[in-house]
């Protein structure tokens, strides 16, 4: 039977196993430490409860994210292109983390020794260093293939070919395995022999710890820094071009719209008045009053009515603000009833005014306003996609510094720096925990803003609003 020991503070003290005959119970204790069966465990019940409970919900959430983002780039057409496979290679090493380290380290972190062996303790390192830089270095990749993308996206999406894209992750995995392997070959400072009391912990040899921090963190750090920021500094600059852009259209829109408005009211005062003479000296005077304002920025538009007793032309001044801008003459005519009666199988025909006798025929260009309007749309949706982009490079960076920062610190200057306070158990499991939780927020940060992938998801987990998504 097994038997738990606790003492009086409520931690665990001694799990052992025993039969149910007590006089031998001291001969028995003493073989169970021979063969290593003896745990002694002094975190308390509630903690170890809690910490299983919890390091196994993320253990879990990155294994099915990442088999999700797996499953949804070689299920769903849409997602199967070429830089998606940077994304599936991510994947893959944030899932190796999480079915090769994750879970001896839940068993480390709750017994305090390691139970495994010598050999598995040298594997389970080497695969830790393997995995953790595979996973950084695939953020690396993915960093350069967006700034490649947009910086010169006529020649890089020629160049980006299923082959090259295989080759950069090839140098990923290759680079990966060629800082892992070196403690497996002597450049360490594991001791030669291997007992119950001693930690399996990563090599602190110097020369290594430089080596493999460089190589797995602070190089793709770098790299990812500054790719990163030219990103932003490109769609910042993308962003302001094209709200200058916008914002020109909007101008002209509105020019057009104070034309049109003004010809209107010369069209209106033209039928129902026969366009008097006083009528037209007032229209002309309140045309100079309004030119005399507006100065030498003021741009004439020339308006032309044809009505039944004659042809009159007037001038019309739009407002300074909008004199670099070239609004259309809009050409406004009248004709008769039969004309418009035989106009009439002309799908295009205008609209038609009828005032007294004549019938006025206003020609507005809708067909340019609505090419605007599609334009302005366009820019707008772009706009948008931009500011998400830019946000999403944002969280990007955060998430990773974040995660892996104090364990890349912790790793160099604890080696160094003789002198400095050893953290706790408890500290040092909560910073090597809080790089392994980057490799469950990946398959949020890289999918989660796209939304082929939330359809994809949909479809793989059966959601009945998959469709509306």
């Amino acid at each position: 039977m097994a038997i738990l020991e606790v003492n009086e503070s409520g931690a665990v003290s001694i799990l052992y196993e025993e039969d149910m005959n007590v006089t031998n119970l001291e001969e028995n204790v003493l073989k169970s430490n021979d063969v290593g069966y003896a745990l002694n465990i002094t975190m308390p019940l509630w903690e170890i409860v809690l910490t299983v409970f919890s390091l196994s919900i993320i253990i879990i959430f990155i294994i099915v994210g990442n088999v999700l983002v797996i499953l949804s780039v070689f299920t769903y057409r849409p997602l199967r292109i070429v830089q998606n496979f940077f994304i599936v290679s991510l994947a893959v090493a944030d899932l190796t983390v999480a079915v090769f380290v994750l879970p001896f380290n839940v068993a480390y972190s709750i017994i305090g020794k390691w139970i495994f062996g010598i050999h598995l303790c040298e594997m389970w390192l080497t695969c830790d260093i393997l995995c953790c830089t595979a996973s950084i270095l695939n953020l690396c990749a993915i960093a350069l293939d967006r700034y490649w993308a947009i910086t010169d996206p006529i020649n890089y999406a020629q160049k980006r070919t299923l082959k090259r894209v295989l080759v950069m992750i090839g140098l990923v995995w290759t680079i990966s395995v060629i800082i892992c392997l070196p403690p497996l070959f002597g450049w360490n400072d594991w001791p030669e022999t291997f007992t119950l009391e001693t930690p399996c912990v990563l090599t602190q040899e110097k020369g290594f710890v430089i080596y493999s921090s460089l190589g797995s963190f602070y190089c793709p750090l770098l790299i990812m820094t500054l790719v990163y920021v030219k990103i932003f500094t490109a769609t910042r600059r993308r962003l302001r071009e094209r709200a200058n852009a916008s914002r020109l259209n909007q101008i002209s829109n509105t020019c057009r719209a104070n034309v049109t408005r003004e010809e209107d009211s010369v069209v209106s005062e033209n039928g129902q008045n026969g366009y008097n003479d006083t009528c037209k000296k007032k229209l002309v005077q309140k045309k100079r009053r309004r030119k005399k304002k507006a100065g030498k920025s003021t741009t004439a538009t020339t308006t032309t009515t044809t009505t039944a007793g004659g042809t009159a032309t007037t001038t019309l001044n739009t407002a300074g603000s909008c004199t670099t801008l070239s609004p259309p003459v809009m050409a406004e005519s009248s004709v008769t009833e039969n004309e418009i009666s035989n106009n009439q199988k002309d799908e295009s025909s205008p609209t038609e005014e009828k005032h007294g006798a004549d019938v006025v025929v206003k020609v507005n260009p809708k067909s340019g306003s609505q090419i605007h309007q599609f334009i302005e749309e366009k820019q707008k949706i772009s706009l948008s996609k931009e500011r998400r982009a830019a946000r999403t490079l944002g969280i990007i960076m955060g998430s990773f510094v974040v995660c892996w920062l104090p364990f890349s610190l912790m790793y160099v200057i604890l080696p160094f720096c003789s002198t400095c306070p050893q953290p706790n158990d408890k500290v040092i499991n909560f910073i090597v925990w809080l790089g392994y939780i980057n490799s469950s927020l990946n398959p949020v940060i890289y999918t989660i803003f796209n939304m082929d992938f939330r359809r994809a998801f949909a479809r793989i987990l059966r959601c009945p609003n998959a469709t509306t998504l």
